[in-house]
């Protein structure tokens, strides 16, 4: 039976995490075949008409002969089906055997490599972290530092999916990584040998007065249990159960679906979650809260702003909507819709949008976003940096001027029971 990835993405394949090693993470969804024949089955069997077929044919056999280069007809019969797939919406795609292995390696959050997130900076490649327990952090890799050479082959700014591509491979096998710091004259070169590598989507601070900071960097098959680890984490360092939580999902684009309705549900007792309606029978469902409530019904702030996307807004539309949590930032960013990657028989695939999600009052948030119930006008944000990452605030109360309104908001909830010491 085929195995389809169902995604809630947002602009790009989670933006800004797919230059990481690990890239993006997605989970996994087994379709069950249709047992009853579609209502438009009539429509979904035809076949394609021949003069549309012979046009294309047409089209194909002039571009054979006449184009400036000669183009194989591999190359051909490809672009012709990535034009059809794309010229739908913009998130439905036509994968090559490469994407799409991307995609099922990122559905369990796992991958094959040395484990460094590496980001554009310069026109450099810098090292943005190596991740903690990995065969990088082990060896003394530290963030700040520049990627020179992978097995020798210099590091082109260009196709910085080569030089991430070197890093990974089979577990066990060895590369060799050239790094400039800035404290060394020479270059640094480590031989690493590969290793499954984890990538988390979660972490975690304690504020002042007994609250909880939770960041989701994007929705990934891990990030529910991750974030329950999280709070029981948090409520150990507390010493008591926690007097008010402040979920981050600022500049979080998307993920998995699953995952969104399961960080939802760790804060809802019932109700629904999402609903969402497609074409195909797998494509019509509804999501619903189990009973349990991790805060056992302390406050919530959920930050959100204008890259909050898909999975984030499902999150978002759920804990609005059954008033389990105030949303505080700015507008985010719209996307409603549903998109399934369903394998084909040489090694491609589609991601193909197959549904549109609904809130739980049942609103399509599709090119309208979510509005806070708390605005925070971005005029009123501290100017950013050039070449900063403006994320790297996030979670300091002194810095981070859209947490101290979350935590002032926690504070009007709590009647003045939890303290802005650490704002201005």
């Amino acid at each position: 039976m085929p195995v389809r990835f169902a995604l809630i993405l947002g602009f790009g394949v989670v933006m800004g995490f797919g230059l990481s090693v690990g890239r993006t993470v997605q989970a996994q969804r087994e379709i069950e075949p249709p047992v009853t024949a579609s209502a438009d089955a009539d429509n979904d069997e035809r076949a394609v008409p021949w003069q549309d077929a012979r046009l294309l044919a047409e089209v194909l056999e002039h571009v054979r002969k006449e184009y400036v280069e000669n183009i194989s007809d591999e190359e051909l019969i490809e672009a012709a089906i990535r034009g059809m797939i794309a010229d739908l919406d913009a998130h439905s795609a036509f994968l090559d055997p490469q994407e799409f292995d991307e995609i099922r390696i990122s559905t369990t959050g796992e991958y094959s490599g040395v484990g460094i997130e590496v980001a554009l900076e310069n026109g450099v490649v810098k090292v943005v972290n190596p991740i903690e327990g990995t065969p990088a952090e082990k060896a003394g890799v530290l963030a700040g530092d520049t990627i020179l050479a992978v097995d020798d082959v210099p590091v082109s700014v260009d196709n910085l999916n080569d030089t991430i591509d070197r890093m990974r491979g089979k577990a066990g096998t060895a590369v060799k990584i050239s790094i400039a710091r800035a404290d060394k004259k020479d270059p640094l070169e480590f031989t690493l040998a590969r290793a499954p590598v984890q990538v988390h989507s979660v972490r975690d601070k304690l504020l002042d007065d007994g609250v909880g900071y939770v960041r989701i960097s994007h929705f990934s098959e891990t990030t529910a249990p991750d974030l329950e680890r999280s709070l029981a984490n948090l409520k150990k360092k507390n010493g008591a159960a926690l007097k008010g939580l402040v979920l981050d999902l600022r500049n979080n684009p998307g993920g998995v679906l699953e995952a969104a309705v399961g960080v939802s549900d760790v804060f809802l007792d019932d109700g629904v979650i999402v609903t969402a309606n497609g074409r195909a029978a797998d494509a019509r469902f509804e999501m619903d809260a189990r009973p349990g409530d991790a805060l056992d019904g302390a406050p919530m702030v959920l930050l959100v702003n204008g890259g909050s996307a898909s999975a984030s807004e499902i999150v978002a539309g759920a804990l609005q909507d059954h008033r389990r949590a105030t949303l505080v930032g700015s507008q985010t960013y719209g996307k409603g819709s549903v998109q399934t990657v369903v394998p084909l028989s040489d090694g491609h695939a589609i991601k193909l949008t197959t549904s549109k999600y609904f809130t739980p009052s049942g609103a399509s948030i599709h090119e309208k976003g979510i509005k806070p119930d708390v605005l925070v006008n971005e005029k009123d944000l501290p100017p950013k940096k050039e070449g900063a990452d403006v994320t790297e605030s996030y979670g300091n109360p002194k810095d981070d001027y859209e947490l101290q309104a979350a935590i002032v908001t926690l504070q009007q909830k709590t009647g003045g029971a939890i303290r802005q010491s650490r704002a201005p």
